[in-house]
């Protein structure tokens, strides 16, 4: 059900982002005015800062903007959990009818914002906001992310191209996303199971406002084997096919080693006959208990039942102060 001026909720995970964070502060602020000023949300809309185990000075930052604005609630998990963990402890702290989860750097430009509001008020329960274009991205950024999304394909996991983490929930998509209950979270992968009616608006991706990306190389690899192992059984596939493939390759082996054995009188049948099927079959076999491995890790971090995190603090205007 659509509410015709409904109170936003807009999620903001932190880590280490001192350096960007006044300016995100002020455009999210005149945001929410802007809106209000058009009746398109409610005066209880707020702004939810996650600070995911900051090193600098971040949630310092964060506890003064709580103090000074009504609109803004400020959250500091207990320890760094990761991206997707202090997303959804934002998340799950929110109350208010529709929620946008936007990241602290500003190359989600949040003016799109506004469209995700009127693609809710449409009646669209999930709005995914979706890169157009990635002229502020480096060659080689530029060709891993969208390199990403095609290996996530192949995959059989279902995502939106070039859509990562800006998107707008209404209350019951959260509701309903609440219901998965997995350590693993892959957020852009849970949201495409939960259905609902949903759209997308595009924009073109802007340079960070300030300080570095926290996600190099290895964070990206990391995440996208994370989202393979967590949507998809294709890898186990892949060890069917290549089980049988490297017994193909063995059964020619054999059959050219017993050629030499019968038919050969000067072709020393030796080290290579023998080393050969040995190792190509050895690598197969490590291979194949190594991802076998990470679905085994996936399980044992499944049934264990650890919170997703630990909030120490959260601080907002009306109530002051309150420790959990």
């Amino acid at each position: 059900m659509t509410i015709n001026q409904p109170s936003l909720a807009v999620v903001v995970p932190c880590y280490n982002e001192e350096e960007v964070l006044p300016k995100t502060l002020s455009v999210l602020l005149a945001l929410l005015s802007d809106l209000e000023a058009k009746q398109k949300i409610s005066s209880a809309s707020r702004i939810y800062f996650v600070d995911d185990g900051s090193k600098d000075a971040t949630w310092a930052q964060l506890e003064q903007a709580a103090a000074a604005y009504d609109e803004v609630v400020a959250i500091k998990l207990s320890r760094n959990k990761g991206h997707q963990n202090a997303l959804y402890a934002g998340l799950c702290t929110t109350t208010e009818d529709i929620i946008v989860s936007i990241d602290a750097d500003l190359q989600d430009d949040p003016k799109n914002i506004e469209y995700m509001v009127d693609e809710y008020l449409k009646g669209n329960e999930v709005v995914y906001g979706v890169r157009s274009a990635r002229h502020t991205d480096t060659f080689f950024k530029r060709f891993t992310a969208e390199g990403y999304y095609h290996v996530m394909k192949k995959m059989g996991v279902d995502l939106v191209f070039n859509h990562a983490d800006f998107r707008l929930l209404s209350r019951r998509a959260l509701d309903t996303l609440q219901q998965y209950d997995e350590s693993n979270l892959f957020l852009r992968g849970i949201v495409r199971e939960i259905g609902f009616k949903s759209s997308v608006v595009e924009y073109e991706r802007q340079a960070r406002e300030a300080g570095e990306s926290k996600y190099p190389l290895r964070k990206m690899l990391s995440f996208a084997w994370k989202g393979i192992t967590a949507f998809s059984t294709m890898p186990l596939r892949m060890i069917t096919v290549l089980g049988l493939l490297s017994g193909f390759v063995s059964f020619f082996l054999m059959v050219w080693v017993l050629a030499v054995r019968f038919f050969s009188d000067d072709a020393m049948p030796g080290w290579a006959s023998t080393l050969l099927p040995l190792l190509f079959i050895g690598s197969v076999q490590l291979l194949c208990m190594g991802i076998i491995g990470e679905y085994l890790s996936k399980i044992y971090e499944e049934v264990k039942r650890r919170p997703k995190y630990h909030i120490s603090d959260i601080v907002k205007k009306e109530n002051n102060k309150s420790d959990l």
